[in-house]
This record gives structure tokens, C-alpha cells and sequence, in this order.
């Protein structure tokens, strides 16, 4: 059986995790903390400290840098779901850098603001000192203070994507891809808190929302 290692707010983790429930196919879900790394970190033979990695028997699978899609593709092509048609590659290439920068950086930044809601307290100190480490000391606050821009910052982002369901049920036609499920990621993580929702003159990308989070595999087509 397939193990998706992750923790349940990360936008990455919730990416492959729709995949996996669209797919139908059992799979065990192993949380490890959003501090300490030191399972993935053995579990990848000290190739890697992220997440989220895949467990499928003795195969490991996780990215290999910052815009590659392994985890994927792997379940792409073990489960025959066929998010990534040839035809599709440079536009896919393309849109999932724009999600995974644009969107992704507003989503979790709007999500971090609530972050002692989310974060268990026992991971709370190692979670500040990473996000200030990396963005900033007082980086939460700042975001705090400017959540009003941030969130007209997204609407305005997320507008090509309404315009591109606005006359198909997905991003790049009637069928499910690969970018779909990226975006439907970042946005998991922006609306985790439960503080959010998508804005209101977006109600096309609303209806793809509510189709992705029902949509199965053997009813995509």
C-alpha cells in the first residue's frame, strides 16, 4: 500500500493527497511533525528533509528540486491517471510555476497568520523560529497587518484561473490534469484555518473547487 508522509495543512501534502483519493486507491496517510524531519529524513537515507515523500513497498519518492513534479508523475504513471498527456507538457510546466509561486506565497502567508490554530503546541517554537529564520523576525505580524492587501493580492491572481473554468469544467479542458490539483493544493492551504473563503466574484473557480474535492477517477472522463 501506498504511505503519503506529510502534515495536513501543507499545500504540497494536500496536492498529492487529492491525487491519491481521486485515484480510488487505498493509501495510508503517516503525519510526521512540521519541526522535525528526522523520519523523512532516515526514511530517504539522508537525501532529503521535506515533505511530502511517498512510501510504495521498498520504493522512497520524493522531488529532487524546487520545480520538479517526482511525486506526480510517479503516481501518475503507477496509477494511469493521466495528468500529464504529452501535449500538455510546456503549458502544465508553465502555469505550475505561477501556482507553486504567485498563489502558493499569498496562500500559506494568509494561512500562517492563524498559525495557533493550526500548529499543534508542542511544534509551535520550532515553527515560529523556522518561519523567522527564513522570512523575518516579526514576519507573522507584518503578514497580519497587510491580511487586507494579501487577500485583494490573491483575488486579483486567481483571476486568469476563474476566466479559464469559466467555459470548461477544468483548468485546461474537460479533463483533470496535473495543474488542477496544484492549484486546488495552495488553495487547501489558504482556506485550512477555516477563516477564508475563495472570494465571492470567483464563483466559477468556487464550482471547480467543489467538482475537484468530489471528483474520482472513474468519473472524470
Amino acid at each position: 500500500m501506498i504511505e503519503l508522509v506529510q502534515f495536513p495543512w501543507s499545500p504540497f501534502c494536500i496536492v498529492q493527497r487529492r491525487i491519491l483519493e481521486f485515484s480510488g486507491r487505498p493509501f495510508k496517510i503517516i503525519d510526521v511533525s512540521s519541526t522535525d524531519r528526522s523520519r523523512v529524513w532516515q526514511w530517504t537515507r539522508q537525501r532529503y528533509y521535506g515533505v511530502p515523500i511517498l512510501r510504495d513497498g521498498k520504493t522512497v519518492v520524493f522531488e529532487v528540486g524546487e520545480e520538479s513534479q517526482v511525486i506526480a508523475k510517479y503516481l501518475d504513471a503507477k496509477l494511469r491517471l493521466g495528468l500529464f498527456p504529452r501535449e500538455l507538457e510546456g503549458v502544465q510546466s508553465v502555469l505550475w510555476r505561477h501556482i507553486e509561486n504567485e498563489i502558493e506565497g499569498d496562500g500559506f502567508r494568509l494561512n500562517d497568520i492563524y498559525w495557533k490554530e493550526v500548529v499543534p503546541k508542542s511544534e509551535q517554537v520550532g515553527f515560529l523560529r523556522h518561519k523567522e529564520r527564513k522570512f523575518g523576525r516579526g514576519c507573522i505580524d507584518q503578514w497580519r497587518a497587510g491580511q487586507k492587501g494579501l487577500l485583494k493580492q490573491l483575488a486579483g491572481r486567481l483571476i486568469p484561473f476563474e476566466e479559464m473554468v469559466m467555459y470548461h469544467p477544468f483548468l485546461l479542458g474537460n479533463e483533470p490534469r496535473f495543474v488542477d490539483f496544484d492549484l486546488y493544493g495552495m488553495l487547501g492551504n489558504f482556506l485550512y484555518s477555516g477563516h477564508y473563503r475563495l472570494p465571492p466574484a470567483h464563483n466559477h473557480l468556487k464550482a471547480w473547487q467543489d467538482r475537484m474535492t468530489r471528483l474520482k477517477a472513474e468519473t472524470a472522463s
